[in-house]
């Protein structure tokens, strides 16, 4: 188990051996479509405890249940229409639907903040699949980084939080997507975001056949991960909706008219394409945060289809970090 004298973080390519550390109660992270999940037996409170403490997480903050189909997940949570329309469509892939649990749902209640809700998906990566067949039960899985950090998309960004924190590492190259699921809150069949993400909005309004709605700003319950108002952040400051670069600061560009600038830079994508840059946003700014620039000037990015969830990722990430308030979702 993760803190039980181990002198290091595995990382295998096993997907038996890894499945069988998940059952008897350890911590693993693994690959998914979005970023790297820290994945643990949902259904063992100590294992999911054990997440809590390897993230250093908010315990009010819900974790995202990982299941392997749509069945097993109507094993879990009550589905509205709203909700079946959705997982029908898009399952597997980047959506977390939150649902009212079932009851004598076996998840524990410490994954949904003891809330009556639950934050439940199936992840489209064969690895991810496989692993949770391996181990036989629902896995719970927010990112796989010390909470409130900027978000895993490969191996090494996993072992350099939280190495030595938890038992292993299921290798599976980088993440696809590069940003983490959306999430969307149907408990009473009004569908709601509560986290832009990896699925854009008009798909899934074209699946709804009508608007989605979207949650309320301010102090609220947190019914999903990711809803904290300071999140995914670098150790360096970010200053958004940057035209040029300060002396010290390093540049995370967008698009081909990039500001002279004689430091260094990572370019989401050169050539304006807002697929690339969702992919690449969470490992630029792990490398640029490497150098320990004074800041990081960040250029405008456009709202339409994927930008909207690159846009939610960088405000957070330069939110004010104060003791984040009681009751947000944080998971692949």
């Amino acid at each position: 188990m993760a803190g039980d004298g181990l002198p290091e973080t595995l990382v295998t390519s096993d997907v038996a051996l890894a499945g069988a550390i998940l059952r008897r109660g350890g911590l693993v992270a693994f690959p998914t479509e979005t970023v790297y999940g820290l994945g643990a037996n949902a259904l063992d409170d100590r294992a999911v405890a054990a997440v809590f403490a390897a993230k250093g997480r908010p315990r009010f903050n819900p974790l995202i249940t990982h299941v392997a189909s749509e069945a097993a997940a109507r094993k879990l949570a009550e589905f509205p229409p709203a909700a079946a329309q959705l997982a029908k469509a898009l399952w597997p892939g980047p959506l977390t639907l939150v649902l009212k649990r079932k009851a004598g749902c076996p998840v524990s209640l410490l994954a949904s903040a003891g809330l009556a809700s639950i934050a439940i998906r199936v992840p489209a990566h064969p690895l991810a699949l496989a692993l949770i067949a391996a181990a036989g039960v629902a896995l719970v899985a927010p990112s796989a980084n010390r909470s409130g950090a900027i978000s895993p998309t490969t191996p090494e960004h996993v072992l350099a939080g939280l190495g030595g924190r938890i038992d292993a590492v299921l290798e599976g190259g980088a993440a696809r997507v590069g940003v983490e699921s959306t999430v969307v809150s149907c408990l009473d069949d009004e569908a709601v975001i509560l986290r832009p993400g990896g699925l854009e909005r008009a798909r899934l309004e074209a699946v709804l056949g009508r608007k989605l709605g979207q949650a309320q700003t301010g102090p609220r319950t947190l019914l999903s991960p990711g809803q904290l108002e300071s999140h995914y952040a670098p150790a360096a400051p970010l200053r958004l909706e940057a035209t040029s670069v300060a002396p010290g600061e390093a540049l995370l560009a967008f698009g081909p008219d990039v500001p002279a600038h004689a430091g260094a830079m990572e370019n989401l994508s050169a050539t304006g394409n807002l697929d690339e840059a969702a992919a690449n946003l969470f490992a630029a700014l792990h490398r640029l945060d490497a150098l320990h620039p004074a800041a990081i000037a960040v250029m405008p990015v456009p709202e339409a289809g994927l930008g909207e969830a690159i846009n939610d990722r960088l405000r957070r990430a330069a939110a004010p970090r104060p003791e984040p308030r009681p009751h947000a979702i944080d998971g692949p």
